[in-house]
């Protein structure tokens, strides 16, 4: 399997560490030019303290790297804390840029732990390398080279199970081989925390355009029953699919503006329906996606 970043088997042994009034500034100060440090102000005797700094360790340990984490036991480091004005423990400051940058202070959820380790962890503009491996996978997917990106996302869900660029990517490779059933399974069994995502909810709606596509009739057929009939709005539905299974987005967006013009509410709104499919299933700068969207909200705010 591809390695991106650092496991915590081998992250470095300085991730999280002792500090003294003696060190701060190098352990927290300086250090913080290079990756954003948190401070955990602490005593034995302090009960929420002992909640709090696991869950701090466990958050900075996932971040591999991205954030460190320095714990000030006060009794022993009373300068340090007075400097900083340290009224209460457990105390929570954030340095990056040799500057303080946020805090909290008391016992917080684990949710807002981890929030706060990963706005931190964002700071310091490196994720270990997934950025570059998942702009790499796309490239890859884009040339054509189907196998090599899946490859490639999942590897970045071994590193991070929880990265829904990654995972969209995967789902979008299987589709891209034909393996539909294979995108949709693995898109359900995403993690909650990025369940729905708008990469897997994109994912999710080219998989339903998909299941359309192979069901769509013949091209030549449909066009000369839409054309030979206007008014028939079955027809100009299924021409419309059959354009996009074809590759002719626009057309086909043309053609169900069109239909939800004549009757915005034929079968349940499904002209509507149908171009929310094709506009998630597209990047959002797309300029056919601006543009529909553009269209479909004027008639129907008209």
């Amino acid at each position: 399997m591809l390695e991106f970043g650092t496991s915590p088997a081998d992250a470095p042994a300085d991730v999280i560490k002792d500090t003294t009034d003696a060190t701060f500034m190098a352990d927290v100060v300086d250090a913080s030019s290079q990756t954003p440090v948190i401070v955990d102000f602490w005593a034995p005797w302090c009960g929420p303290c002992k909640t709090l700094g696991p869950q701090l360790e466990a958050a900075v340990t996932a971040a591999k790297g991205r954030v460190k984490m320095v714990k000030v036991n006060v009794d022993e480091n009373q300068q340090i804390a007075a400097q900083l004005r340290v009224q209460s423990i457990p105390t929570v400051y954030a340095f990056h840029n040799g500057q303080p940058v946020d805090g909290f202070q008391g016992a917080v959820p684990e949710s807002q732990i981890k929030d706060f380790v990963s706005k931190l962890a964002d700071l310091s503009g490196d994720d270990g390398g997934l950025g570059e491996a998942i702009e790499a996978a796309e490239e890859m997917l884009a040339q054509g080279e189907v196998a090599d990106a899946a490859q490639t996302f999942a590897a970045i869900l071994g590193e991070e199970p929880e990265n829904a660029a990654a995972m969209g990517g995967l789902a979008r490779a299987h589709l891209a081989l034909g393996q539909i059933d294979q995108a949709e399974a693995l898109l359900s069994t995403a993690p909650d925390a990025v369940f729905n995502a708008p990469e897997l909810e994109a994912a999710r709606a080219q998989i339903a355009l998909a299941r359309q596509a192979a069901d769509a009739g013949p091209l030549a057929e449909l066009k000369a029953a839409m054309e030979a009939n206007p008014d028939d709005l079955q027809a100009r539905f299924d021409y419309a699919q059959a354009l996009h299974a074809d590759g002719d987005i626009e057309a086909a967006v043309d053609q169900l503006l069109d239909l939800f013009q004549r009757d915005r509410e034929w079968n349940d709104s499904a002209a509507k329906t149908q171009l929310f499919t094709i506009f998630d299933a597209l990047k959002p700068q797309d300029p056919i996606a601006l543009n529909g969207r553009r269209r479909l909200s004027s008639m129907i705010f008209a």
